[in-house]
């Protein structure tokens, strides 16, 4: 899961690059060859978009960086963490929910991916297969109990 995530944001760093030092260059280039560079739109956007790719390769940096900091090891093999799939059961409905654990700037979010600083992830982080948990939302208060639980141990 991480390697993958690392993947992912790496292959997007490398497009990012190579489009501010390869193609805005060439974008500002001949913008700047029209002309008049305070009524020349395609100057301005050429301007922004490299602004957006500087902040955006910031902030997958600072993923990346965070990411490589993690240390697999370290996380449990009996109780939820991240990149744990986990089964809870609403006690009052018995209705049954899976849901996996994820960072909070995950790339994409899945059906069933809550992050694990949401509400949900909060309540199920640190718990094992058995235990309850009481979800306060704005709207109600849930009580679930996990009932089963692969770790991010088990899906290697």
């Amino acid at each position: 899961m991480l390697e993958k995530l690392k993947e992912q944001l790496g292959g997007e760093v490398e497009r990012l690059q190579h489009e501010l030092n390869v193609t805005l260059p060439q974008e500002i280039r001949k913008a700047v060859e029209l002309g008049d560079l305070r009524e020349n739109s395609e100057y301005k956007a050429a301007l922004e978009r490299q602004q957006f790719v500087q902040a955006r390769l910031g902030q997958l940096r600072q993923r990346l960086s965070k990411l490589s900091q993690i240390d697999i090891t370290q996380i449990p093999r009996d109780k939820v963490g991240l990149g744990s799939q986990v089964i809870v059961e609403d006690e009052q409905t018995k209705i049954k929910e899976t849901y996996s654990l994820v960072f909070g700037d995950s790339v994409e979010y899945e059906d069933g991916h809550v992050s694990m600083s949401s509400p949900i992830g909060k309540a199920l982080v640190g718990r094992a297969v058995g235990e309850s948990t009481v979800l306060k939302l704005p709207a109600l208060t849930r009580k679930l109990k996990i009932t089963d639980l692969k770790t991010i141990h088990d899906m290697r």
